[in-house]
C-alpha cells in the first residue's frame, strides 16, 4: 500500500479534503499551499504543508525538495491538483492570460512530475495522479484557456502513461465534473482582472457568466462534494492496476458517451447549452 503522498493545492476544496482524509487513513501526507498564511491550515489534521507557488518554477522545485525531506526521501504518490480557471471568449483572451493559464495548469505540473518521477524511478514504483476535468475532453464556450490547458494535460498524461508501461509507475487521470470548491471564486477574479468584458461583443453573454461565477452554493444539481474525488484517488492508489481514467459526476460520464456517439455539430449544440 502506498504510504507517502504529496498533494498540491491543499488550502481548500479537493486538495484539502483529500489531504485530511488520506491522513486519517494512515497515509503520510504532505500538502502544498501558495502563501505563508496557509502553511498552518492543516496542522490540526496532522498534515504538514510546504510553500509551492505554481506560477514560479523555482518555488515548485524548492517546495518539492522540502516535501521530499519531510517524507524521508520516499514518494509513493503525487496528486497534481492545484489549478485555476481563466474564463473568457477565445478572441478576448490576451496572450499573457493564456500563458499564465498554461504556466500553472500544465508547465508547473510537468515540472513537479519530473521531480517526482526521479524519485519513483529510484524506488521502482509510484503513482502519478492528475486532476483533470470534463473540460479536458469536452470544450465549452468561454472556457477556452482552461479547456486548452486541460486538453494539453490529458495529451501529456496519456503519453507519459504509454512511456511508463514497462515500469511499475502508474499514471492516472481524474476527470471531475462540478465539484464543491472555491474554483468559481478564483475564476471570477481571473476573469475580471483579465477580460475587458464591457467592451466585448460578448458582453451580454458575459453578464450571465459573471452571475454564474458570483453565485454561491452548488454550481448545478449534479454538483458533488470533494469526497467524490477523494474516493477516486483512494481507488487509484489501492488498486493493483488502477484505471487510466476515473470519471466523476453524471455530466462527465454522460458527455464522455455523447462524445463517442454523436456527430460534432449536434454535440456542439448540447455543449453550448450545457455551458
Amino acid at each position: 500500500m502506498p504510504k507517502s503522498i504529496l498533494i498540491t493545492g491543499c488550502s481548500s476544496g479537493i486538495g484539502k479534503h483529500c489531504a485530511i482524509e488520506l491522513s486519517k487513513r494512515g497515509y503520510k501526507v504532505i500538502g502544498t499551499v501558495r502563501n505563508e498564511a496557509q502553511l498552518t491550515s492543516l496542522e490540526d489534521y496532522n498534515v504538514p504543508c510546504v510553500l509551492m507557488d505554481l506560477h514560479d518554477l523555482k518555488s515548485v522545485e524548492s517546495g518539492f525538495k522540502e516535501a521530499l525531506a519531510l517524507l524521508g526521501g520516499k514518494l509513493d504518490v503525487l496528486f497534481n491538483n492545484a489549478a485555476f480557471g481563466q474564463c473568457g471568449a477565445v478572441e478576448d483572451l490576451p496572450v499573457e492570460a493564456l500563458i499564465k493559464q498554461f504556466n500553472v495548469n500544465v508547465f508547473a505540473w510537468h515540472h513537479l512530475t519530473q521531480f517526482a518521477l526521479g524519485v519513483m524511478h529510484s524506488n521502482k514504483s509510484g503513482i502519478i495522479i492528475q486532476n483533470s476535468s470534463v473540460l479536458g475532453f469536452a470544450a465549452m464556450p468561454y472556457r477556452g484557456a482552461y479547456n486548452a490547458s486541460k486538453f494539453a494535460l490529458e495529451g501529456l498524461t496519456d503519453t507519459l502513461r504509454l512511456e511508463l508501461l514497462n515500469t511499475d509507475i502508474k499514471v492516472v487521470l481524474i476527470e471531475p465534473g462540478p465539484i464543491e470548491s472555491e474554483f468559481r471564486k478564483n475564476a471570477l477574479k481571473a476573469f475580471t482582472d483579465t477580460i475587458d468584458w464591457q467592451q466585448s461583443r460578448y458582453h451580454e453573454d458575459y453578464k450571465k457568466e459573471l452571475a454564474r461565477l458570483k453565485a454561491t452554493g452548488a454550481a448545478s444539481k449534479f454538483t458533488l462534494p470533494p469526497s467524490a474525488v477523494c474516493d477516486a484517488v483512494l481507488k487509484a492508489i489501492t488498486a493493483k492496476n488502477p484505471k487510466a481514467r476515473y470519471r466523476i459526476t453524471r455530466p462527465t460520464r454522460v458527455i464522455a458517451i455523447l462524445k463517442r456517439i454523436l456527430p460534432t455539430r449536434l454535440l456542439d449544440k448540447i455543449l453550448s447549452k450545457a455551458a
